[in-house]
Parts: C-alpha cells; sequence; structure tokens
C-alpha cells in the first residue's frame, strides 16, 4: 500500500510538471521564477492567489489556481502513455539522473523528453556542428571526426539536422560502442525532422538517446532551433564546427558554448569557399584549429585510448589510373567546374567529359548538385 502511494504521489509530481510547461503563458523564467519562490510544481498549483499575483501577475495566478484544462490534461495522458513504452524517460529539473552539464548553463529546460539511452548522459560528450548542405569533403570531415571521437569513448552531441549533424550521427554510429551520440531535436521527441534522417534517428535511438525539451506533437519551426543549439552547447565540453557560412546557426552554437567558457574547434578550409568563412571567423576570433581528432583531445586534457584507431588522417586516393592523375592534380582538393578544369589540362571539354564520367564511375570523383566535380577522398580503412 505505501508503495502504491509514493507511485501515485510520484505521478502526481509528474503531472504537475507536465502542465507547469504546457500552461499557455508561461515560458522558462516564468516558470523558474514560480519554482524559486514556491518550490515543486505541486506546490505552485496549491498556492493563494494572493501569494501568487505579484509573481506572475494578475492573469497568470488566476489561471494556476484555475483546475487543469481539459485540453491539458489530454496532452499529459497522452505523453504519460508515451513514458509507458520502453526506453521513453522523462527528466525534470529535481531528477537526479538530469544531465549535470545542463544545470551549469543559464537556461536549463524544465524537463526533457529521452528516447533511448540514459547512460550516454555519463559520458564526456562534444558537439559537432555546421552547415546543412555541406561540401563533399565537408560530410566525409564530420563522419570521420564523429567516428574517431566516439571510438575514444566520447559521445558525440549534434542536433538531428540534415548535413554536417547528420554525418557526425552516422560517423558515431558506425564507432559501434555503447551509447556513442545524443540527437537534440528541436521539435516534440514524437516528431523526427528532417524525415530524411529517419535511419539515423533509429540508431541513435537503439544506442545513443535523442532528446527535447518540447511537448510531444511539436512542430519544427525556425525559432525553436536556436532554443535546441543551447542544449547541444551545455551538454558539451567542446564544440567542433565543421563547415559554416558567416551567418550560420552553427556560429549561435559556438558562441554560447564560449559564453559557458567551452572549447571551440574549426576545421580550416578554403580561402574561396563561402563555407570555410565561419570557420575562419571562429579561427580568428580564438577557435583552436583543428586537423584531427586527436587535436581536440589533447587541448581538452585527455589521452588517446591505448590500441584504439588512428586518429583522422587526411584521406588518401586509392591506386588510380594513370590517365587520370593530371585530372586530380589540377582540380586540387576544392570543387571545380570542367571549364576551370580544362584552362589546367590540354584537354578538350569533350575529352574531359569522358575522362570524368570514367571517374565518377570508379568513385574517384563526385559530381555535385552546381555542376562543379570534386574528389572523392578515401580513408586508408575503407
Amino acid at each position: 500500500m505505501q508503495e502504491q502511494k509514493g507511485q501515485r504521489g510520484q505521478l502526481e509530481e509528474l503531472r504537475a510538471w507536465l502542465r507547469l510547461t504546457l500552461e499557455p503563458g508561461i515560458g522558462s523564467v516564468t516558470a523558474k521564477n514560480l519554482l524559486m519562490q514556491f518550490g515543486f510544481p505541486q506546490t505552485i498549483f496549491e498556492t493563494k492567489f494572493s501569494q501568487l499575483m505579484p509573481v506572475v501577475g494578475e492573469k497568470i495566478a488566476y489561471q494556476l489556481r484555475e483546475p487543469c484544462s481539459e485540453e491539458i490534461n489530454t496532452q499529459i495522458d497522452k505523453t504519460l502513455e508515451w513514458l509507458n513504452q520502453d526506453n521513453h524517460h522523462i527528466l525534470t529539473l529535481a531528477d537526479t539522473l538530469y544531465p549535470k552539464a545542463l544545470l551549469d548553463t543559464y537556461d536549463p529546460p524544465l524537463l526533457l523528453y529521452v528516447d533511448g539511452n540514459l547512460s550516454a548522459f555519463q559520458k564526456p560528450a562534444i558537439a559537432v556542428v555546421g552547415t546543412r548542405h555541406p561540401t563533399l569533403n565537408g560530410a566525409q570531415n564530420a563522419r570521420a571526426f564523429g567516428k574517431y571521437l566516439a571510438s575514444q569513448g566520447w559521445c558525440i552531441v549534434s542536433g538531428l539536422a540534415k548535413g554536417i549533424d547528420a554525418s557526425a550521427h552516422e560517423g558515431a554510429l558506425l564507432a559501434n560502442v555503447d551509447c556513442p551520440t545524443i540527437a537534440v531535436m528541436g521539435t516534440g521527441i514524437n516528431r523526427l525532422y528532417p524525415a530524411e534522417n529517419k535511419a539515423i534517428a533509429l540508431g541513435i535511438r537503439h544506442r545513443g538517446a535523442l532528446i527535447s525539451e518540447f511537448p510531444l506533437d511539436t512542430p519544427a519551426n525556425a525559432f525553436r532551433f536556436p532554443m535546441r543549439n543551447r542544449i547541444v552547447a551545455g551538454l558539451s565540453r567542446g564544440v567542433l564546427v565543421v563547415e559554416a557560412a558567416r551567418k550560420s546557426g552553427s556560429l549561435i552554437t559556438a558562441k554560447m558554448a564560449g559564453d559557458l567558457g567551452k572549447e571551440i574547434f574549426a576545421i580550416p578550409g578554403s580561402i574561396h569557399s563561402p563555407l570555410s568563412r565561419g570557420c575562419h571567423a571562429l579561427i580568428r576570433q580564438g577557435a583552436k584549429l583543428v586537423e584531427t581528432g586527436q587535436d581536440i583531445l589533447e587541448e581538452l586534457g585527455y589521452a588517446v585510448t591505448a590500441n584504439a584507431p588512428e586518429p583522422d588522417k587526411p584521406s588518401v586516393d586509392p591506386e588510380i589510373p594513370e590517365k587520370f592523375k593530371p585530372v586530380l592534380e589540377a582540380m586540387g582538393f576544392e570543387a571545380i567546374s570542367i571549364e576551370e578544369l580544362t584552362e589546367y589540362l590540354s584537354l578538350s571539354i569533350e575529352e574531359l567529359s569522358l575522362l570524368l564520367t570514367e571517374m565518377q564511375l570508379q568513385s574517384i570523383v563526385v559530381k555535385q548538385v552546381d555542376g562543379k566535380y570534386q574528389r572523392v577522398f578515401h580513408n586508408g580503412e575503407n
């Protein structure tokens, strides 16, 4: 009987936490003011109007004294049904399992919805972020850094967006270790966005953790992604920016992390690439320039695990037929148009087109959506 009473008490406490996050007009700042003033959410809803009004004003005070609305009760019931499924969790600010790293941020979420393994929060974490439209090289770098750092015992934190985020998560999953990655969602935990990352999200759910601060069914809206980014920054001991334009959400994440006293890392790129300019700006502002995953671990003061895979190295080409080598030498390491290539080679566009087509078929180069060509970088292990 005592156990049943305890369970009922925990359930009512959780319902109060959920109601506090679902009440219209009560944002994070107001909710935290109420918690600081009155303690747990259950106490808030039992507090007299006269005590509530000086803290939140007349309208919200009346709202808090009213019985919970039918709409909110329905949402709470749906949330509790979701919670009853395997590996589904809700962590409140008062929960002992709540990530300690977030408690040190200026605006920790009132609660977190977690789909996956809570052990992921126990590992040291590094955020890997960047553009949604990376170059081939950028995506490969994100994947390689994610895999290497995860193999060294780090949890890769990112935002499940397409591009660099997805590549970093994918690389971490390739490391074949426990709890390799955490995805912070900008939607409700049951609303996968973007849909194209479904396979990656399933892998994260089974081996890492999907997390969100937003109620179930919350859709994707632009204003929620900076909110998500503060959690990415807060969970991590440092942030690696792989590719980013000068005006990029990734730079917002880096700034948030910097304001928290965390290390910022950036991978340099071509001075001609718009997607390198954000990284170069960060480096000018004091971010650490990195070329390998080991650079990050050394900067953070962590030793490389014995017998671990070699750190990320500049990719090397496989055995290349002799006739393709002049094309690769002229191409360099950046995307280039066929017209630009003809300026370096004594070939007609027709001859060069045939060579490039052969190189595509052999996965030596790839043709990008803008029509330019870029060499494919093959890691030595592949």
